[in-house]
């Protein structure tokens, strides 16, 4: 039988909600919308309890609605635009120098290694506290554009709308998010002995 009551570990939902939180922190960059859209995730979540079958964990099941809150927050802004502090590449400090040769070649120890079976780490939860820790490393503005795009799921033409940047922008600061990314997980993930 299900339990029809997902959240009975008041401990287990406040350490949810700060995690819901940040991550809408991030994404909307307004205090009080993150507020609201976590509220009303985790009262869409309370509605629809007896749906929770357990195929997949709490947080992920409230993350996917808190996904969609988020989502349909940002689509909002299309009809109100907002000014961004997202501005021409502020932190894309990870200098291509560090990585690349005066060719524009990879330097040899900056290569990008072979990743065993990464279809496999979706249902690693160490990997994704790596993950996780990675992402906290990324600049904000990098971070938060690689979320929009890679866990939210909105399109380019979205994300260019919602924060007021060029096309161009957009695809440096998810080169530059993905390139910290990368380098991180090599570091702490694919390249640490134990598994960081």
């Amino acid at each position: 039988m299900n339990n029809p009551r997902p959240f009975a570990d008041n401990e287990e939902l406040t350490e949810l909600r700060q995690q819901m939180l940040s991550f809408a922190r991030l994404q909307l960059s307004d205090e009080q919308q993150a507020e609201d859209v976590v509220q009303e995730a985790l009262a869409g979540a309370l509605k629809n309890a007896a749906a929770f079958n357990r195929s997949a964990s709490l947080k992920t099941w409230v993350f996917a609605i808190l996904k969609n809150k988020i989502a349909d927050a940002l689509r909002g802004r299309y009809r109100q635009p907002q000014m961004t502090d997202i501005d021409d590449c502020k932190d894309c400090s990870l200098a291509d120098d560090q990585l690349f040769d005066e060719r524009g070649h990879w330097h040899k120890n900056e290569r990008p290694q072979r990743w065993d079976a990464p279809e496999q780490l979706v249902h690693d939860e160490h990997f994704w506290r790596v993950f996780d820790r990675c992402l906290d490393a990324v600049p904000a503005e990098q971070a938060r554009v690689f979320m929009m795009r890679e866990f939210i799921e909105l399109d380019s033409q979205e994300i260019c709308a919602a924060l007021e940047l060029t096309t161009s922008n957009l695809h440096v600061l998810l080169y530059r998010a993905r390139l910290r990314l990368r380098e991180c997980l090599e570091d702490h993930w694919f390249g640490a002995g134990e598994n960081a």
